[in-house]
């Protein structure tokens, strides 16, 4: 129920804002904001809901100049799970975008995950959950290549510092409203092998216009041991099929 309330009162300031930037007619920054309903919360290929459904929702402010920043939210089981507290996942980010030349693309920023309340501190080999990654973004064509560097221990596993996640992205068109999305990608944790992983995704988009549908194939190749949920044992970068609906206004 929670959670249900913080999402209708988020898309009501949400909504809120949009119209007042739309109604400015402003040509030097534009106010965005998203919702959508997903089958399973993965996050570079692991589940942060116990392979169960998620609300999500999220607002971005863009300039003309390339700066931007937003804020995102999703429900969540996995620090309740892992014996903390919570079931929100609330993002912060900003940063720059902008081109380089030659048809090269750039986006560099911060991006801060926090989880309120979460206590896993009070955990037994857990740190606090919430983190800070800088990144960096190149694109070119369809393609893009993004690397992540945490700025904090990573998502409460102490003493890791200074990871790294690395993506490829290709987004190639199949029609007007269709877009097919291949993605691969390499998470490093910092002096703790184990958790390091690979995980990968083949998705299909399709704009309905009313709302988006993404149907997503997704898989890792991480430990089960590291990654069962410590709820009922299941094992949350299992392959999977996820299905996603969401709405950009």
């Amino acid at each position: 129920m929670k959670i249900i309330l913080l999402a209708a009162a988020l898309s009501t300031v949400m909504a809120g804002l949009v119209g007042a930037a739309r109604a400015a007619d402003s040509p030097d920054f534009t106010l965005s904001a998203n919702a959508a309903l997903t089958s399973d919360y993965r996050y570079r290929g692991i589940s942060q809901t116990r392979l169960q459904p998620a609300i999500q929702l999220g607002a971005d402010y863009a300039a003309a100049s390339g700066w931007y920043a937003g804020a995102w939210a999703s429900s969540i089981t996995w620090t309740r799970d892992a014996g903390g507290s919570g079931s929100i996942e609330a993002d912060v980010y900003g940063g720059r975008r902008g081109e380089l030349g030659g048809g090269v693309s750039y986006d560099a920023g911060l991006l801060g995950y926090v989880y309120p309340s979460n206590g896993l501190s009070r955990v037994s080999g857990f740190d606090n959950a919430n983190s800070a990654e800088a990144y960096a973004q190149l694109g070119y064509g369809v393609a893009t290549l993004k690397y992540s560097h945490s700025l904090t221990n990573l998502f409460g596993i102490p003493d890791s510092h200074g990871s790294g996640y690395l993506d490829l992205n290709l987004n190639l068109a199949a029609g007007d409203k269709t877009t097919i999305n291949l993605h691969a990608g390499r998470q490093r944790v910092r002096h703790v092998s184990a958790s390091s992983y690979t995980d990968w995704k083949a998705a299909v988009v399709h704009d309905f216009g009313i709302a988006s549908v993404t149907l997503a194939a997704v898989g890792t190749n991480a430990g089960r041991s590291a990654y069962a949920s410590p709820a009922d044992g299941r094992f949350l970068g299992k392959r999977a099929v996820v299905l996603s609906i969401g709405r950009t206004f």
